[in-house]
């Protein structure tokens, strides 16, 4: 670099100041700084200056003022040898030069910068906050809002509107509607040669495969708890249902299951029709449609020694199936509940508690009587006896179905009003109590216990403890001689009866009344 250069650059003659004695340098600095051989180049061509000096010396805007120019040094000592080179050419001459910074990338092109934030007065201010802004779906919020309170809306109107009119858990069916029925019995018909024998009829796979979609197992509740379970037979495809009364006795809610497959996992709620204690027979309702129905046959076409099959759910195995013949015709069987006799067939084919309101069927797959426990062997005679079954004969059963069916109760059925114990057992609450009973008691009479509100007795002179005597002219003793006493008369119908009290010296006392008999829609009988 030449003085003119650094002048230049320096910003004042650098030449002047020089100190003197300096013209020549001492021989080691003068080998040390020797001129590299000369290096061609274009002598129009400009020198580069090092990259050290254009990034790292101050440009003259920056540089502080100068200062006066410093006092020439005084000569050197003797001791000292003079400088022997031009201190032009120690500049000019090859210097180490400082290792140079890593040169930085040429600069971008200048990118629009955002807006300065205004200068808040502090350092290191905090933006603004970005104001909210409105969330978005806000409309579909309050449509769906809307939406589910319409639907609740609704659902509040429907249950009203239900409780209003009823239950709807029979299919619109609500306890004491008069409905118009139709029970058809079947001759027996030509059987599917597919699942028949060679006679014709039915084997017993084609007759549980024909039946058993018509049977149904039930399940019976009272305040929440399972109390029972029996079985049922589908009468017609919307849903009613024979069955035995003790099956839903004592019971509030009912809930039914099919056995055909394609239902056979979905639970009905079921609502009572009606029942009829006094022949065990009661009738239920689901909601459902396309149901099968079963065959409905005629007992009286039934046979001595004919083969049959008991369809139901003993002790809760349900879709069973069980064979056996038809031992015995016109059984005369007494209801254990009421000591009410029912025609029945007597049969060998199983049949179980849980059994109870499912189908006897011939081979032709037609229901010819209706299970019952409650008409076992044990009712009868007091023991258990192994093939020794009864069903009632659906020539029996079906007058007292339909009626159920119309209208929730059996008609010309007729009470007294009263609880009565019947001789022998008024006999032996005596001896408890140590007491001792007219002789003219022996065997005849019942004893009065109580006396309904609605009971026409209210308005004789018949007390509780009182007791009957006869009744129409005919001696009572029991259940089965009051309802010969009584047959053939209807509600309102008046009864004569003679009766007695037992006075405190143990003598009997008689009167005679007259009473109305009352129409009985319970059940109960």
């Amino acid at each position: 670099m030449t003085d003119e250069e650094l002048s230049a650059l320096l910003g004042e003659d650098f030449r002047s100041r020089k100190p003197a004695g300096t013209d020549a340098l001492p021989p080691e600095i003068s080998d040390q700084t020797e001129s590299p051989a000369p290096q061609t180049a274009d002598p129009e061509a400009q020198p580069e200056e090092p990259a050290c000096v254009q990034n790292d010396l101050p440009q003259e805007s920056d540089m502080p003022e100068a200062s006066p120019a410093e006092p020439p040094q005084e000569a050197a000592s003797p001791a000292e040898e003079p400088f022997s080179a031009d201190i032009g050419d120690l500049f000019d001459a090859p210097r180490p030069m400082p290792e140079p910074y890593p040169a930085e990338p040429a600069y971008p092109e200048a990118q629009p910068q955002p807006e300065a934030m205004p200068f808040s007065g502090e350092p290191f201010a905090e933006a603004p906050a970005e104001p909210v802004r409105p969330k978005k779906h806000t409309a579909l919020a309050v449509l769906l809002t809307l939406f589910c309170l319409i639907l609740l809306a609704a659902a509040i109107f429907c249950i009203i509107w239900d409780v209003s009119r009823g239950t709807t858990a029979g299919g619109g069916y609500r306890a004491g509607d008069i409905v118009q029925v139709e029970l058809v019995q079947h001759e027996k018909p030509e059987t599917d040669n597919t699942l028949a024998d060679e006679n014709g009829v039915y084997t017993i796979e084609g007759v549980a495969k024909a039946v058993m979609p018509s049977i149904v197992q039930i399940y019976t509740y009272a305040k929440g708890d399972a109390i029972g379970s029996g079985s049922g037979i589908i009468l017609t495809k919307d849903g009613y249902i024979a069955t035995n009364a003790h099956v839903v006795k004592d019971a509030d809610n009912y809930s039914v299951r099919l056995f055909d497959e394609a239902n056979s996992e979905t639970p009905y709620d079921a609502v009572l029709v009606g029942h009829d204690s006094k022949t065990d027979l009661a009738v239920l309702k689901i909601s459902a449609s396309g149901l099968t129905p079963a065959q409905l046959g005629d007992s009286d076409q039934v046979h001595l020694g004919e083969t049959v099959c008991a369809l139901g759910n003993p002790a809760g195995l349900s879709g069973s199936i069980s064979m056996g013949i038809v031992s015995g015709m016109n059984r005369k069987v007494r209801a254990q509940s009421t000591n009410f006799e029912m025609d029945c067939f007597q049969t060998d084919a199983a049949i179980s508690p849980g059994n109870s309101g499912g189908a006897l069927v011939n081979l032709c797959g037609q229901v010819i009587g209706i299970t019952s426990s409650k008409y076992g062997s044990s009712a009868i005679f007091g023991g258990s006896y192994e093939g020794l079954g009864f069903a009632i004969t659906i020539n029996e059963a079906l007058p007292i179905i339909k009626e159920l069916m119309e209208k929730g109760y059996v008609s010309g059925r007729v009470r007294i009003g009263i609880q009565f114990y019947e001789n022998s057992i008024a006999h032996e609450e005596a001896k408890a109590k140590g007491q001792t009973l007219p002789e003219a008691l022996n065997g005849i009479g019942v004893q009065v216990i109580s006396i309904s509100e609605d009971s026409d007795l209210r308005n004789t002179i018949m007390k509780p403890n009182d007791w009957i005597l006869s009744m129409n002219g005919k001696e009572i003793s029991d259940y089965d001689s009051i309802n010969e006493a009584i047959a053939g008369l209807s509600a309102g119908d008046s009864v004569h009866c003679r009766c007695a009290t037992v006075q405190e010296n143990g003598k009997l006392k008689t009167y005679e009344i007259d009473f109305r008999l009352l129409e009985d829609q319970s059940g109960e009988y």
